[in-house]
Parts: C-alpha cells; structure tokens; sequence
C-alpha cells in the first residue's frame, strides 16, 4: 500500500514552495533589462533620498555648524521603490537571500558608501571665485588653491597674488590632480514638483518684467510726445518773436529816415585814437541818411585793379605747375613734431591763428592772451610781441614782404602794426568800424586791401595805407554774424561763414551775394580756397565739406570727429596738393578732382592734450606745418634733416 504522505501538503511546505516561486520570481524581476533601467533611475532620483541633516564638529573648545550636507539613502524605502518589501525577507530562507540582495544590495552598498561618506565630495574651494575649481592649482609662497585660468589670468594683468599681494608668477603655481567632480543639483532641482515650481517662477519673473517694460515704454512714450510738443511750441514763438523783430526793424529804420537827426550826433569829432605813439585812423562820425557812418565805397579806379590783378593771377595760373621743390606724399607720411615753442602766456594759453610768411620764413599768432607774436623759424627766436589789443587776439595776417601785420580781436578792433629796422612792429592803425568781435582778417592779391569780418553781422573793406574802411556790408536777410572770411586767389570773390552754418561768396566789386551754400551743422569755423580756383573747402561743427565752386555744389564731405567735436582748421597748401584739418588731431588729405577719393595720408597726434587744434598752416612748399592749440606752444611737424638743412641754409645766408 502506497502511503499518501509524500503527495500530502502541509503548511510548511506550502510556505516554503510558495516563498521559492516569490525568490524566483524577484530574481528573474531583479534580472531583467528594463527593471535595471528602472533601477538605476530610482537610485538617482532625489525623490527616493531623505535630507539629511548637519554635521557638527568641535574645535578649540568652541562650537560651530558645519553646512555640509548629506543625503542618506535609506534602504527599506528604495527596497520599497524596487517592490522587495522588507517583510518578505524574513520569511525567506538564507539560500534565496543572495538571488534576491545581489543587485540590490550592491545597489545600496553603493549608494551608501557614495552618500555617505564626505570624504568623497572634494572640499576644495578657489580662493578667487569660492567655487570648487575645476583645474585646481595651489601657490607655492601662500598655500591658497585658485581656479587655474583664473589665477592665470590675474597673474597676467597685475602680477600678484590677489590674496596676500605677494609677487606671484605661473611658475609659482603646482597643479593638483583630481577626480571628475559631479555637483550636485540644488534642492529646488531635486524633485519634478520642485522643478514645476522653479519653471513657474521663472515665468511669473518674466511676465513681471515684461510688464514693467511696457510701463517704462509707456511713460517714456509720454515724454517723447510732450518734449516734441515743447520743441513745436519753441519753434512757433520763435517764428513769431523773429517776425516781430523784423517789423520792429523796419518801423526803427522808417522813422529813422523821417526824424530829423541830432545835431550831437551830426558834429564830427576829430578825435584821433592813439596806440603806441602812432597815430589811428579818424573817426569822423558823418551818418547818411539811414543813420549808419558815411562810407565812401569802393571806387572805379579800385575795381580797375582789382579786374587787372585778377586778370593777371588767372592767365599765371592756366600756366601754372606744381613746383618741383614741393615735398613729396611718401615725405609727409614721414612727418613728426620738430619742435614746440612756447610763444604765449601761461596763464591765458591758446593760440588762436597763425599766419606764415613763406619768403621770409616768419610766423605770426595770435593768442588768448591779447599779444600777437611775431616769430623767425630759422633762428627759433621771438622776433616782436605785439600788445595792445584788450581782449583775445582771433585773426592775423602778414601782408606783401612782411613788414605789416593785421590783427583782429574780440575787443571789436582791427590793428595795422608797421615793421621798423629794429624789428619791432608798431601800431599804425586802430580801426573801431564794427560793433561785435572781430573773427576774421584776409588780405587780397594786391596786397593794398584787406578785408574784416564780425559778429556785428557786417564785413569791412579796408585800404591797408590809410586804414580808410570804403565799404561796410551787411546782409538784412539774416541776423547771424560772421565766423570766418577768406578771398579767392584771383581777388575778385569773397568767401564769409556764418554762425548760422551758412557760407556765403560774395563779388567784391558790386558787393553782392552771389552765392550760399548751406549744408554745415553749427558755426562755420574756418573756411579756405584752393590755389586752382575751383576747389573751397569749409570747416564747422559737423566736419568739413568741399565745394565746387563751378557748379556751385559740394561734392566730398569729410567727418573725422564725433559730432561733439568741431572742426576747427582747414588749410590748402600753397601749390593746392594737400589739404589739412584740425580739430582734435591733425589730418594731411591729398588733394584729387572732383570724382576721385581724397585720402588721407598722415595723421598726427594733439600733443598739448587740449583736444582742440585752433589753426594750422602750410610752410613753403610744405617742408613743414605749424600747428596752434589750446596751450601756449607753437608746434612744428616735419622731416628732422630738413629742418637742420633749413637752419644751415639761413647760416649761410
């Protein structure tokens, strides 16, 4: 008989069949590919790690609290993530132990030595930027660990150590070799709902923002329409203030003429002006009928020679080539400061204008410090000072062999200085014709006229013997004075700029305006002509522009400068083959047509530190150039050799 106990079932043995189909099964689960994915995502997920709490530490007695954190991977939670419950492990018998803890206490081991031991997270912190370096270097003199392009790069900009400031070089510095450091994710990072609320945040900062910037764009809008409303109210009480001032202009000059006219004013006065012991010119207040000085004009025999001399200079000037003695374009690039003279006064410096005498190597300027000087390049000494003006000397001019000198001032005068065998200069003349500073003096052809513009609106022609003025000109057309004056080779047009960026060319003859250009932005500071005759060029706030005067257009525009900085200069040379320009620098422009680039070929530096370059000027043949600023020094540019041939030459001499 066959017993039925092996095929009975008891409890126990159904407890242990049941726990071997739950090992294998775990076993065959722990196994598989994807729940080892699984796994191993869970193991890094910050969800399955517990904060853990501080580390304290005692030292010296006293008691500190270490930030350092550590996270603890509790092992029933991520046996509980991985679905092996505690509970079935103490039902099971030790033999499934190892199929069931194999991967997963590997797992844990693993976690638990990198989690939880602080050994393993590198405490090195750069000194610089308190972050834990990724190229760690340390100093041998101090010790301290540094970022090494960080200390690299301070090293290369001041040459020390940015802790103790001692001398450090990269020769001072040892490199540390450590692990690849993994930094942990920040806490708000560190779980999805904590990464939702950072993602929020950041959307409500954003939705912040813009809505202040459509605030700010807002107001700002606002102001624009109220500034523009102001600018359009400005313009319109200007408009009308000037329409009221030329009506009150009129009324004066109608009831002028219809008055009769004092007889104060109607006696002359016979007083003469005197100026260094020689005698100015009369002032004879004879009025005409509009109530301004009787002037006698420019007669028939006067325009005779001013149409002869330009008749002459125009047939010269179709024959005309460029001399062979002129320096040459690679000789000017070359060019460097010679030397620097100190003419003026300290504590008035500004050189204002400067005026060369070719023939006889003279200099003349003008200063802010009321004198005019008269200087000798060849000796390098002073040869006259003139005194007398009482306010800034702004213009002056040598006239025929350099034995007069005119000079304009700001006290409203013009002064004719007469040479002596001494060398001095006298004062001949003392002309009082205008009401407002004198900007401008140019001389013509002939050498027996020149011409004076003011602010007073007006420009003078004078006769250079007898400081007669034949003619006094104003345009009624605008109230802006004049900045700058120049004649045109031939002699029979002027040149005027205004402080209203206007340039005006005026015919001589019948003093009329023939011509305007407009265009410039700001007072027109400087203006010149080309010894060709065709060529004018003008300086002004917003650079400097070149016209032609046959077609009476502008054809090239130079803006060297930002447009807080004005154009002060601009000068042709004598044979017209280079232009140069001052303002905050020096610029040498070699002189093409009308369809041609204009390059500039040298640049020289403002070495008085001003920023303001006031006036410069050609030398013969432009072997050198003379430059004013706002100090008291003369400076010349040149080739070193020429300028000890030209002090031999005059030795010899």
């Amino acid at each position: 008989m066959v017993t039925t106990t092996a095929s009975r079932t008891t409890p126990r043995g159904k407890k242990e069949r049941s726990m071997e189909e739950i090992a294998t099964t775990t076993s065959k689960l722990a196994f598989n590919p994807v729940i080892r994915v699984v796994m191993a995502i869970i193991r890094w997920l910050p969800a399955s790690l517990e904060e853990v709490a501080v580390v304290e530490s005692e030292r010296d007695g006293s008691r500190r609290m270490e930030g350092q954190r550590v996270q603890i991977l509790t092992s029933n939670r991520l046996q509980n993530l991985l679905g092996f419950p505690h509970s079935i492990y103490r039902y099971l018998p030790p033999k499934y132990h190892k199929k069931i803890h194999t991967p997963s206490s590997s797992l844990l081991h693993c976690g638990h030595r990198r989690l939880l031991n602080p050994s393993s997270h590198s405490t090195m912190i750069c000194s610089i930027s308190g972050e834990v370096p990724e190229e760690p270097v340390v100093s041998k003199s101090s010790g301290l660990l540094f970022e090494k392009r960080l200390i690299e790069r301070h090293i290369l900009d001041y040459g020390k150590c940015p802790v103790t400031g001692e001398t450090l070089t990269t020769d001072d510095l040892v490199p540390i070799k450590t692990g690849k450091i993994v930094k942990p994710r920040p806490v708000q990072a560190a779980s999805i709902p904590g990464m939702l609320g950072m993602f929020q945040n950041e959307w409500d900062a954003l939705v912040l923002s813009a809505f202040a910037s459509e605030q700010q764009l807002h107001t700002t809008r606002q102001e624009l329409s109220h500034c523009l409303y102001q600018h359009d109210s400005a313009c319109r009480v200007i408009a009308r203030l000037k329409k009221e001032l030329d009506e009150a202009r009129t009324m004066l000059s109608s009831l002028e003429r219809q008055a009769p006219m004092p007889t104060s004013t109607a006696v002359a006065s016979n007083a003469y002006a005197i100026s260094n012991g020689k005698r100015a010119a009369t002032e004879d207040d004879e009025f005409g009928p509009d109530g301004k000085k009787f002037r006698p004009g420019i007669s028939s025999s006067i325009i005779t020679e001013l149409t002869d001399c330009n008749a002459a200079l125009s047939q010269q000037r179709k024959k005309r080539q460029i001399p062979p003695t002129l320096v040459p374009l690679d000789a000017i690039e070359r060019y460097t400061q010679l030397n620097s003279y100190p003419l003026h006064k300290t504590n008035k410096a500004g050189i204002l204008s400067i005026d060369i005498h070719q023939s006889k190597d003279l200099i003349a300027t003008g200063g802010v410090d009321m004198n005019a000087v008269v200087f000798n390049r060849s000796s390098g000494e002073i040869v006259s000072t003139l005194s007398g003006h009482s306010k800034k000397v702004t213009s002056v001019k040598f006239v025929s062999d350099g034995e007069l000198v005119v000079t304009g001032s700001a006290d409203k005068t013009v002064r004719v200085w007469q040479g002596s065998e001494s060398g001095n200069y006298d004062c001949k003349h003392v002309l009082k014709d205008h009401t407002a500073e004198v900007q401008a003096v140019t001389v013509h052809a002939t050498n027996n006229y020149f011409v004076t513009a003011s602010l007073d609106n007006s420009w003078c022609f004078y006769e250079l013997s007898s400081g007669l003025c034949l003619a006094q000109v104003e345009d009624s057309s605008v109230s802006e004075g004049y900045t700058s004056a120049a004649f045109h080779p031939d002699g029979l047009i002027l040149g005027t700029g205004t402080s209203g960026s206007i340039v005006k060319i005026w015919d001589v003859k019948s003093q009329a305006n023939v011509a305007r250009f407009d265009g410039h932005v700001g007072a027109v500071t400087a203006i010149s002509f080309s010894e060709n005759g065709y060529f004018l060029a003008t300086a002004a706030q917003d650079g400097v522009k070149l016209w032609d005067l046959r077609k009476l257009r502008n054809f090239r525009t130079f803006t060297p400068y930002d447009e807080n900085t004005p154009t002060q200069s601009v000068e042709f040379d004598h044979s017209g083959s280079y232009l140069a320009i001052g303002g905050s620098d020096i610029r040498v422009y070699q002189v093409a047509n009308v369809k041609s680039e204009w390059n500039c070929i040298k640049t020289f530096p403002d070495l008085s530190g001003t920023g303001k370059i006031n006036s410069v000027k050609f030398g013969a043949d432009a072997k050198y150039i003379a430059v004013g600023s706002m100090d008291r020094n003369l400076r010349l540019f040149g080739l070193p050799g020429e300028e000890k041939d030209a002090a031999a030459m005059e030795a010899e001499s």
